[in-house]
């Protein structure tokens, strides 16, 4: 068993800094670096790309990403996972092959994380007693489902830990829960078995503080955030991780930005919702058992964590088309900025109602004034407003309403309050419209599965 291990956070999103990993692997030692890339809406993206090609449906970056560090990963025996294989995780781990056979790089073994992946499935799991029904909202499923553009279950850390254990050097997965890329490692290290349940809580509090990449380090930071060094050259967090389950979370000394108790407490705080049940498919972790140091220089160590049990269930991240939707603006300018934009609003109400269109929202917002924070924006005086964007959206389930509504912008600039620029583009293009669906469903009704590809 190893003493301590370093598992570094490259990607919080997919479209976080593309240099990001680089620097975590070639700025200092590390032993793992996981990439984060999935969000609830990306995932109905990546099914729409591979519904066009079926070598599609990943993160397209990660290839050009494993051609820059596979040479240093190789050399540093840094091991790599991410849940950047979206819907397609063969396509990407084949693509990642591909790379390494350019760079004559041999014994390569990369894992692919299968079963999350569930549209297909759907009519034989609600047969077999899935209800799958909103989460939120309760509604049933079976009015929605032909709609569905995606279903993924979200698996834990132990799929990863059985890719580890057969030798993968990189671990590709679909829908696995941000926590558990980084829970994984600390599992495997360290031999922790799975109703150690306060372990996996002080890992799945690691992976939580990783996730969003420098969002830890200062990035995103409400507090002093003018005392973040050198914000342009950022680095990502680190969490050194023990076998007892403490964690120190730090970056690269030759980075910027900032790890204190304040960067990091702003994390903890971040989409918990119940802090004393975070509920993940390894664990329920207490947030409320959190003890946290400052041990200074860019170090905070994280410990005293307790969790419970697991659930019965995974949740489930579907996606369905729910419509169409168009967005439009322009800017008028000093003087009358606001009052000039609000006139142009009323109009351009009133012309869609004349038209007789269905749309099942119109929402304006005036950008300089209320596009923050809404109705509790303080009221500005007028001739303190140099320039106002009007920026409206519709949405509606008939296709041509929302096309004509993209018809209608353009000629207020000649038919409308005066001082209008802003407008650029062309006319505004309807959209579709892709709504959440999160659901449970039971743990025996799924299962993972875990594949090597090699050289």
């Amino acid at each position: 068993m190893k003493e301590k291990i370093r598992i570094a956070s490259g990607q919080g999103f997919w479209g976080d800094l593309i240099d990001a990993p680089y620097y975590q692997v070639t700025e200092g030692d590390v032993d793992y670096l996981v990439m984060d890339y999935l969000a609830e809406v990306t995932m109905s993206i990546l099914q729409k790309q591979k519904n066009k090609n079926p070598e599609l449906g990943y993160a397209k970056d990660i290839p050009g990403l494993m051609e820059r560090i596979l040479p240093v990963c190789k050399e540093k025996n840094v091991k790599v996972i991410t849940n950047g294989g979206g819907v397609n995780p063969e396509a990407c781990a084949n693509a990642i092959l591909k790379v390494a056979e350019k760079l004559n790089i041999k014994k390569l073994k990369v894992a692919v994380v299968l079963g999350d992946n569930i549209k297909d499935r759907l009519d034989d799991l609600i047969e077999t007693g899935a209800e799958l029904k909103n989460m939120e909202s309760g509604e049933a499923i079976e009015q929605f489902k032909d709609k569905f553009l995606s279903a993924n279950v979200y698996f834990g850390a132990f799929p990863i830990v059985e890719a580890l254990q057969k030798g993968a050097d990189i671990v590709i997965t679909g829908r696995t829960t941000d926590t558990g890329l980084t829970l994984a490692p600390m599992i495997y290290e360290f031999g922790w078995e799975k109703d150690d349940y306060n372990l996996l809580s002080a890992g799945t509090i690691a992976g939580h503080i990783l996730e969003c990449g420098a969002q830890s380090t200062g990035g995103n930071f409400l507090g002093d955030w003018q005392s973040v060094e050198d914000m342009a050259n950022i680095g990502f967090p680190i969490a050194e991780a023990f076998p007892n389950g403490d964690v120190i979370i730090t970056k690269h000394e030759s980075l910027g930005g900032k790890v204190d108790l304040a960067t990091v407490s702003e994390q903890l705080v971040y989409e918990i919702g119940d802090p004393k049940e975070y509920i993940t498919p390894d664990c329920v972790a207490d947030f409320t058992s959190i003890h946290l140091e400052d041990l200074g220089n860019n170090r905070v160590k994280v410990y005293g964590i307790t969790g419970n049990k697991e659930t019965e269930f995974y949740k489930v991240s579907c996606s369905y088309a729910d419509g169409y939707s168009a967005s439009g603006s322009l800017t008028y300018s000093w003087p009358q900025a606001l009052t000039k934009a609000k006139a142009a609003d009323k109009i351009l109400r009133k012309r869609l109602e004349k038209l007789n269109l269905s749309f099942d929202e119109i929402r304006t917002e005036f950008v300089g004034y209320n596009a923050c924070h809404g109705p509790l924006a303080v009221s500005i005086p007028e001739d303190e407003i140099n320039e106002i964007m009007l920026r409206i959206s519709v949405r509606s389930s008939d296709y041509q309403s929302v096309e004509r509504f993209g018809k209608e912008l353009a000629p207020l600039i000649l038919t409308g309050p005066p001082s209008v620029t802003g407008f650029a583009g062309g006319r505004p293009k309807p959209r579709e419209v892709v709504a959440y669906w999160p659901a449970l469903i039971r743990k025996t009704l799924v299962e993972p599965k875990v594949e090597i590809m090699e050289l």
